[in-house]
């Protein structure tokens, strides 16, 4: 996770990402985002001692369906599930501790 990946224009269905089981975290964002370029070392940070965790990044926008059954408003947007039930989100997470408090809820 120390190199940034894109975010991914393909999305799961909503039905399909409530089925994963286990921890899931599911990152809403755009490329050409500058807050998610700028959250990805944060991100990065607080994502790496999980190293057994589904990390999703998925492309977000007006029309696509993921984002809005969360109804994400901002980018990036942070859900963190487990068995497919939402327990935490971070909105705009400026260093890698507020991720870290999320990760308390799971």
């Amino acid at each position: 996770m120390t190199s940034p990946t894109a975010y991914s224009p393909q999305a799961p269905t909503r039905a399909e990402l409530d089925a994963l089981p286990g921890v899931t975290v599911v990152e809403f964002g755009t490329n050409w985002c500058g807050y998610c370029q700028g959250a990805q070392a944060s991100i990065a940070k607080a994502l790496g001692p999980h190293a057994g965790l589904r990390h999703l990044k998925v492309e977000d926008g007006p029309g696509r369906a993921l984002g809005r059954s969360f109804k994400v408003k901002l980018w990036p947007t942070l859900v963190l599930m487990r068995n497919g039930a939402e327990l935490a989100r971070v909105v705009r997470p400026t260093s890698a501790a507020d991720i870290e408090d999320a990760f308390a809820a799971l």
